[in-house]
């Protein structure tokens, strides 16, 4: 620094000053905010201005939070004490660790420019001197390319800044895409067929397939905590279960619509304190996106699991697809939350029907409990309840389309009640290796016609390799067995053998926004038949995310 420079922020504390809040500011215009960014509301900032309004002050003792050890300590008595143009808050406090915003930027500066300005006009006292205007001017003069450099900086910022707000996709919405597109088969010598059938084994349709799958979500948000979901969704992943005979062949993000586009989700969430969050789902609602499932790598269609059953338990299927009210409570600083739920209608819709056993109370339904516990950020498990209704107007599949045929239709169309009981656990035993799982036990009864009884079970085992290769990649390995029938009234329905579900991925994060994930899913003993082939799943998906 020369020697003109110094006597100036010697000599005029406010230049000094204005300087560095000139500098701050045309910092932090660099920093460009995401799009997705979420925008405060008007009225935030109008009672945001209010609780913090400025107060002018005539000495730096008034200040309860400024001390004499403070390194600005110096100038901001200056500009107190000489100048008179800072301000403080009611509460007698300066907060100068706090960040400044644009509007207290310029209310400081205005300040302390009007007053210069009367100092000068009037000729008071020896505040401003001539020794300090021609160090002004020479300062100004030394650094004129500097100056119109970030003058030129400045008003490049606000071109851009005005180009974004005129051309912004809206102030409360923000879009967010996936696409997939995925190259897989199904192998093996038949297809299966269910426990003491014997019908006509037919071949496994083993030709390759290329599909894609979209989802564009309009997020929006109008108090800043709160969220409208939105989600349209187009594609052609076929369903693996007409190839092989059996859902355990399914992919976690199948899905059919012929490419047509349909409005997928509609949801709201919100908080009514701290502590409580309430979400509605319109329609497709899906407990495992409203309730902790306890399976954080794998639980996603896109970028976890490549089967169906690997994403997470049976038991956050119910209901799925319907309408209805989810309410989440998590106390501040406590290891314990609970969950409570009801979702009607099921996947197909019925919610909205009124005709007779539809409808929002009349129809399919279930009910969910949970209580979730979390240590150390580092083992967490929970138990979990839901009860659940469902007749032929609605659709029967207990568990969602996994596990066997029977589990999911035990007593062959007739209404049926269910009690399903969980348990579910996550332990990082480092920072890079998790371990997960479940565990899951069903008493169904028949509702009508003859009353009959039947038990359902299965459980997973998971681990996930956290950053293997590169950052954000994982390699995951699962065992375990798809829901089976252990006893039926019905004898016929009962599965007399045990299928294993065997599954392992690689999930690469080519960049930011691209992932290819190769993995293969092999069915043994498929529709816990023990005489059915051994079916392969292979599969190559890559995930966009914009």
């Amino acid at each position: 620094m020369t020697k003109t420079s110094w006597k100036l922020f010697k000599l005029s504390p406010v230049v000094f000053a204005t300087t560095l809040f000139f500098a701050n500011s045309a910092l932090a215009g660099e920093v460009q905010p995401e799009l997705n960014q979420e925008v405060t509301p008007v009225t935030q900032l109008s009672q945001n201005s209010s609780e913090n309004s400025l107060g002018q002050v005539t000495s730096v003792s008034q200040f309860s939070d400024v001390q004499p050890t403070d390194w600005a300590f110096q100038a901001l008595q200056s500009l107190v004490e000489r100048y008179g143009c800072i301000a403080g808050y009611p509460n007698g406090t300066y907060r100068g660790n706090r960040a400044m915003t644009r509007y207290e930027f310029a209310a400081g500066l205005n300040a302390c420019l009007e007053r210069v300005n009367e100092l000068i006009a009037t000729a008071t006292a020896d505040l401003v001197t001539k020794e300090d205007l021609a160090t002004l001017q020479r300062l100004q003069e030394e650094f004129s390319a500097e100056l119109a450099t970030l003058r030129g900086r400045v008003d490049a910022l606000e071109a851009r800044t005005a180009r974004l707000e005129a051309n912004q996709f809206s102030t409360t919405t923000k879009l967010v895409g996936e696409a997939i597109f995925n190259l897989g088969g199904a192998f093996g010598d038949s297809r299966a067929i269910p426990s003491g059938r014997t019908a006509a084994r037919r071949d496994v349709d083993d030709n390759f397939t290329f599909s894609d799958r979209i989802r564009l979500n309009l997020n929006s948000s109008f108090t800043g905590k709160d969220r409208l979901q939105i989600r349209l969704q187009a594609g052609n992943v076929p369903n693996f279960a007409t190839a092989t005979g059996t859902n355990m062949a399914r992919l976690s993000f199948d899905n059919n619509t012929n490419n047509n586009v349909q409005i997928d989700k509609i949801n709201y969430a919100f908080n009514i304190s701290d502590a409580l969050r309430v979400k509605v789902d319109a329609n497709n609602g899906e407990f495992w996106e409203n309730i902790n499932n306890f399976n954080p790598d794998f639980a996603s269609s896109a970028r976890g699991a490549l089967s169906r059953y690997g994403r997470f338990s049976p038991i956050y299927r119910q209901g799925a697809g319907g309408a209805g009210i989810t309410v989440n409570f998590q106390p501040k600083n406590s290891p314990v939350n609970a969950s409570i739920g009801y979702l009607a209608g099921g996947s197909n819709n019925v919610a909205s029907d009124p005709s007779d056993k539809r409808g929002l109370f009349n129809g399919n339904y279930a009910a969910l409990g949970q209580l979730g516990f979390q240590f150390n950020k580092a083992f967490s498990f929970g138990l979990t309840y839901a009860h659940t209704y469902q007749n032929s107007s609605g659709g029967i599949s207990l568990f969602g389309a996994t596990g066997s045929g029977y589990a999911n239709n035990p007593f062959n169309n007739a209404a049926t009640t269910a009690n399903h009981y969980g348990a579910q656990v996550n332990f990082q035993a480092t920072p890079k290796i998790a371990l997960g799982g479940w565990v899951g036990y069903t008493t169904a009864v028949s509702e009508s016609g003859p009353r009959r009884d039947a038990d359902i079970f299965y459980w997973m085992a998971n681990v996930a390799f956290r950053d293997l290769g590169k950052e954000g990649s994982v390699l995951g390995v699962f065992f375990g067995q798809p829901p089976r029938v252990t006893r039926n009234d019905i004898a016929t329905r009962e599965d007399n053998g045990t299928s294993y579900h065997l599954e392992a991925l690689y999930r690469y994060q080519l960049t930011d926004n691209i992932s290819l994930t190769p993995g293969v899913l092999v069915i043994f003993n498929p529709e816990h038949n023990d005489s059915n082939d051994t079916i392969y799943v292979g599969t190559l998906r890559t995930t966009f995310t914009f």
